[in-house]
């Protein structure tokens, strides 16, 4: 059974940092790209970064630069590291896997993990 949970969100303030992680069983995690989606309140998902089992990264333009995603193999984890954060971030993050042989056609969700920017 595939399952992902992911962990780390939280109350920050402006400007401060967050690491993401996603922990994921059931299935070959090194075969797969993993993306990082979010939800703000009220608001529909935004697809916010990607990375291929090779290591190759994208981003959206609205993270880009403040956001860095990275994967652990050996531990089957994805992580996504978010500095300069900003209120416009707050957000569910949701890890999700794709469908074999696809980047974005997504057949699994974690639960989500939530992160408030606020001061």
């Amino acid at each position: 059974e595939v399952q992902l949970v992911e962990s780390g969100g939280g109350l920050v303030q402006p400007g401060g940092s967050l690491r993401l992680s996603c922990a994921a069983s059931g299935f070959t995690f090194s075969s797969y790209a993993m993306s990082w989606v979010r939800q703000a309140p009220g608001k529909g998902l935004e697809w916010v970064s990607v990375i291929d089992s090779g290591g190759s990264t994208s981003y959206a333009d609205s993270v880009k630069g403040r956001f860095a995603i990275s994967r652990d193999n050996a531990n089957n984890t994805l992580y996504l590291q978010i500095n300069s954060l900003k209120p416009e971030d707050t957000a569910v993050y949701y890890c999700a896997k794709p469908e074999a042989g696809t980047l974005y056609a997504y057949d699994y969700w974690g639960q989500g993990t939530q992160v408030t920017v606020s001061s």
